[in-house]
């Protein structure tokens, strides 16, 4: 399937709207705590981090187009079925704590900008226009919206790391030549580990979908897609860990992450320095919004139609969203997760949020390297040696720095 430059473009969408609700707050502090404490020369990360996680997405992409069915659908007919049960757990839990960072963040960003209103109230804010939003919108509305936002926090971040002159040779040997500073080995792993990347990566198989593409030979095309979300967003964690060599470590701490940025752009550029910062990053955490209430319900629907063995041709009016599964859990979504904006941590939300995100993924990497690479299954699409050592760095990635997490939490 050739794709003429036009073509190109156009297929340019659901995996902007992936890589974009991958991006969060707490990959924003990551970035920053790493430039703040290592100044460019950890950048190589972030490149090899969205390289990463385009293996990751271009393997869920590649099972949908060679098989015609869904990896959930794949973990239960290739796993079992205990696997569904066990998914169900982790989505409800994964999504009640995730809604609630993801609104915590929104709050943050708002009050920031708005100190009238308080986090929790800005936090409900959000959740209700989100939910509206995909409520009454389709699946194209949303598309647009994503590219929108992701143009406005790409501009925003990138004019801010321009405007403060970096040292263009650092940078780029920070980008191409990796180096690991003494005391530097947890903050390369929670680099590598963001820039995009938790059980919202799921949602690429439906998009896809919804988007009309389907069969093998579009393959081409959402390698295009995926490159070219990834580039911008590598770009974006580059420009945000330079804005963090900017400012001094404290600045880089929890909540001064937003005001630390925008103090000091505001000093090289004026008001609309700091405006640019604080537009980048709502639109970054806004974008996290509509895509985990737009594309999370899907996965709910996805097991409520393989709990009830829905034939094949009926599976796709169950699991779309207009289906009472998908609105049921966009309502979940919505409500109980405001529970946690009364507890007046959100830092602490944000980072719980990413650790729990991080647990999904070695087993994510792992089933992708398993059930790629039989050709009964995929037949010519079987993934070749360089997509499997990539699924084998992101496995081994994603295993280590779970364990550090967790062992980060109990000790």
């Amino acid at each position: 399937m050739k794709l003429s430059l036009s073509q190109m473009i156009a297929v340019m969408g659901p995996g902007i709207a992936v890589a974009a609700t991958g991006v969060g707050a707490g990959d924003m502090i990551s970035a920053t705590n790493a430039g703040a404490g290592y100044g460019t020369v950890l950048l190589w990360a972030v490149v090899y981090g969205a390289i990463l996680k385009y293996a990751l997405n271009e393997g869920l992409g590649r099972w949908q187009l060679a098989t015609g069915t869904t990896i959930l659908e794949g973990w239960v007919e290739r796993l079992g079925r205990p696997v569904q049960y066990i998914f169900l757990i982790y989505l409800i839990g994964w999504s009640f704590l995730v809604g609630g960072g993801l609104l915590s963040a929104c709050g943050l960003a708002g009050h920031t900008v708005f100190p009238s209103l308080s986090v929790a109230t800005w936090g409900i804010i959000h959740s209700l226009v989100g939910a509206i939003l995909v409520w009454i919108g389709r699946y194209s509305l949303f598309e647009k919206a994503m590219k929108v936002l992701v143009g406005l926090m790409f501009i925003s971040f990138l004019i801010s790391a321009w405007a403060l002159r970096p040292d263009i040779v650092a940078v780029v040997q920070g980008m191409t030549f990796p180096s690991v500073p003494s005391g530097s080995v947890g903050t390369i792993l929670s680099v590598l580990g963001g820039v995009g990347g938790s059980l919202s990566v799921l949602c690429y198989g439906y998009w896809i979908r919804e988007a009309g593409r389907s069969g093998p030979e579009w393959l081409p095309g959402i390698r295009i897609d995926l490159g070219a979300a990834y580039i911008l967003t590598g770009f974006f964690g580059v420009a945000v860990m330079i804005l963090g060599a900017q400012i001094k470590p404290e600045a880089a701490a929890g909540g001064n992450i937003v005001l630390g940025m925008a103090d000091r752009m505001e000093a090289a550029l004026g008001p609309f320095g700091r405006w640019s910062i604080y537009l980048g990053f709502w639109a970054a955490v806004i974008t996290s919004v509509l895509g985990v209430w737009q594309g999370i319900p899907y996965l709910f629907a996805d097991f409520m139609a393989l709990f009830k063995r829905v034939p094949k041709e009926d599976r796709a009016a169950m699991i779309s969203p207009q289906s009472p599964y998908y609105r049921g859990f966009l309502l979940f979504l919505t409500f109980p997760t405001m529970i946690l904006l009364w507890f007046d941590r959100p830092v602490a939300i944000i980072i719980a949020y990413t650790i729990v995100g991080s647990l999904f993924m070695p087993f994510l990497a792992g089933t992708l390297l398993y059930m790629n690479s039989k050709r009964e299954w995929l037949g010519d699409l079987r993934t070749g040696w360089l997509l499997n050592s990539l699924l084998v760095m992101a496995l081994l990635l994603f295993l280590y720095l779970g364990i550090n997490q967790l062992i980060d939490v109990f000790t």
